[in-house]
């Protein structure tokens, strides 16, 4: 979800999968007082739903924001049958590490303490 469709979300207040761990964190001044203003604008949405909402959306946007390394390994081929290489950048890591991170969560194997 990007950042600019969450209003929207939480305008229609539906509700996603939560872990059992929890995440304390210190925000500076201007950003309390910019969550809290959300906070009053949708109060029927948690304070941390919110915060998990943009955060959410704050790592998609990450995501498409590392930019692509062309490596040596052809892939696939596009429509006009040129190469298409492997990603050897941070985006294959990332998603690769996401992925056993959802795995070890949905299993109950959440190997990291917070």
């Amino acid at each position: 979800m990007k950042i600019r469709e969450l209003a929207h979300h939480w305008e229609e207040n539906a509700k996603g999968r939560l872990t059992d761990t929890g995440y304390a964190i210190h925000l500076d001044v201007e950003a309390a007082a910019r969550l809290a203003a959300i906070i009053e604008m949708y109060p029927k949405r948690q304070p941390e739903e919110l915060l998990g909402d943009l955060i959410g959306a704050a790592l998609e946007e990450l995501e498409r924001s590392f930019p692509y390394v062309k490596g040596s390994t052809v892939v696939a081929t596009d429509e006009e049958g040129d190469p298409l290489y492997e990603d050897v950048g941070a985006t294959p890591r990332f998603l690769a590490l996401s992925r056993q991170h959802l795995h070890d969560l949905s299993s109950g194997h959440d190997k990291q303490k917070h």
